[in-house]
């Protein structure tokens, strides 16, 4: 994929507009930008300047929302001489994980819904998703707070070498627990994550309300425990690659992109479901600015046309979620026969995105996870 930085349309015109977007690095490639400034009727500027984590994304939200300090609040002695105010962009990606977060700090604003003209592109569940009340919960009757652009989900590495002896390989959550794979496995050092991986193992929901109504589960996870070698939400997949460990549990994005330079590792979406994460667009909240609002809008439903989904799903290893309403034959074969990349049907209909927990629940989940990692 090409370097995304900032590309310049127009040569001084006093009628170029602008487009700012801080974006995740690499989730969108640079051929679209040239695209979407060809649809544009007007000269454009379009200034697209990446970060390296989602988490850095929602920091930079959380410090555009605080005032500019003059040099006399800093305790210096110039009291007319202010700080110079940040440039904020009129789009961020964020994760769904910091939605409710971002929602509740007031750190967005919420989308015009009269506008995104190709929302009906989305399948209902990515709908559902960014649907939400001021608190940041789920709400069918809510605010759209967010733009999905592509998504991805939690996966199985491994290694075929390795299970070539035993007459097997993994395609679903039980397999953690085989006897065989004591002390060679790789897990994300994630509570949601694990504890809702084994509570699918149950048949329960990721998103789960009352732990202590799922008598199985302590004793599954500390089963589960005692098959673990290494806990890492960062270098989980290190292990795998020196074959320390014969099998992994990890982001699709991760896995996608070692697959692609290392034949020796495999990859599977469980087939009784996984977590699901969505990357979206945003607002800050201090946008104002009706124009640019209208300019950001219009990359929104760029993004979510065919041809757009299509190339954000070949190029940045993870998938639009239009892609799940077109036509088979509309899909690139290539994107149809990666089973990591875009799930089957099936797969995603058992699957289901990491909602935002009641304080109560996320209390419990904090609680358990704490007693099971102390047994390491």
């Amino acid at each position: 994929m090409l370097a995304l930085g900032q590309l310049v349309a127009g040569c001084g015109n006093s009628q170029t507009k602008s487009l700012r977007v801080r974006i995740l690095k690499n989730s969108i490639p640079v051929q679209l930008l040239n695209e979407f400034r060809k649809s544009q009727d007007q000269p454009l500027k379009l200034d697209f300047t990446p970060a390296t984590q989602l988490k850095e994304l929602f920091t930079q939200l959380q410090t555009w929302q605080k005032p500019v300090e003059t040099e006399s609040r800093r305790g210096l002695s110039l009291p007319f001489v202010k700080a110079e105010a940040p440039v904020i962009p009129d789009l961020v990606t964020l994760g769904d994980y910091w939605l409710a977060s971002a929602i509740q700090q007031k750190l967005i604003q919420p989308l015009a819904p009269e506008a995104l003209k190709n929302w009906q592109q989305l399948p209902e569940a990515w709908q559902n998703l960014v649907k939400r009340n001021n608190q940041g919960q789920l709400d069918a009757a809510g605010k759209i707070w967010g733009a999905p652009y592509r998504g991805g989900s939690t996966v199985i590495a491994y290694r075929p070498d390795k299970f070539k002896s035993l007459g097997w390989t993994p395609t679903d959550w039980s397999d953690l627990w085989r006897p065989e794979l004591r002390d060679r496995i790789s897990l994300l050092d994630n509570g949601r994550e694990v504890i809702g991986l084994t509570l699918k193992s149950l048949g329960q929901s990721y998103n789960t309300a009352d732990l202590t109504g799922i008598s199985q589960l302590k004793e599954r996870l500390q089963k589960l425990n005692q098959q673990v070698k290494f806990y890492s939400s960062d270098a989980y997949l290190q292990p795998l690659m020196l074959e320390d460990t014969w099998l992994a549990v990890g982001w699709s994005t991760d896995v996608l992109q070692l697959t692609k330079t290392n034949r020796e590792i495999a990859a599977v979406v469980p087939q009784s479901g996984t977590a699901l994460w969505a990357d979206l667009w945003v607002q800050p909240a201090a946008v104002s600015n009706q124009s640019q609002l209208e300019l950001a809008q219009k990359w929104i439903n760029f993004c979510w046309q065919p041809e757009a989904a299509t190339a954000i799903s070949s190029l940045s290893r993870a998938a639009s979620p239009v892609l799940i309403s077109m036509k088979a034959e509309q899909i690139p074969q290539d994107i149809r026969e990666n089973d990591v990349l875009f799930p089957s049907p099936q797969v995603l209909q058992k699957s289901e995105f990491l909602y935002p927990l009641s304080e109560a629940t996320e209390k419990q989940y904090r609680s358990l996870w704490k007693e099971i990692r102390q047994r390491v």
